[in-house]
């Protein structure tokens, strides 16, 4: 567990929404195999964001974090549309899961900042394409001097 992670305004949001996610899925009635369902998918989101967020801060390399935040924007995103059948489902209480929505959205304004930090001249080429710094190809060759942060006792 990366310790200085826990104390960003993103981890603490991410928490709140783990902790709300927690008390709203505890009303799911046990014997509705659907909302069971969600609640595990739910769960394990609201866990992953958490578990990625420490994973980016941990590293230094731009794309491993941008991978990390791909996947957290998914999660979210997940939780996020979740909802949308609740009420269908027969989870009387749905309108809770107005709560959850509130706070993705604040924690989506975070997430913006947050990924806004990234170091962008931390990076090893992704001759995938995918998670380049802006205006790296996957074909570009990188010099040396651009590596020199590999020197530094800090972890990739």
């Amino acid at each position: 567990m990366n310790r200085a992670a826990q104390n960003l305004p993103i981890y603490k949001k991410a928490e709140e929404i783990y902790k709300t996610v927690t008390i709203i899925t505890e009303l799911f009635p046990e014997d509705n195999n659907y909302l069971q369902s969600i609640k595990s998918h739910i769960l394990e989101d609201s866990m992953v964001i958490l578990a990625k967020i420490s994973g980016a801060e941990a590293v230094k390399l731009y794309d491993i974090k941008m991978e990390n935040a791909a996947i957290i924007r998914k999660a979210a995103r997940d939780i996020m549309v979740s909802g949308n059948n609740l009420e269908m489902l027969g989870f009387a209480d749905a309108k809770y899961y107005k709560l959850i929505r509130n706070l993705i959205e604040e924690f989506r304004v975070l997430f913006i900042e947050w990924v806004a930090g990234f170091d962008l001249k931390h990076f090893i080429v992704d001759n995938w394409g995918l998670f380049n710094p802006p205006g790296i190809s996957p074909d570009y060759i990188q010099r040396d001097d651009e590596l020199n942060f590999l020197d530094e006792e800090d972890d990739i």
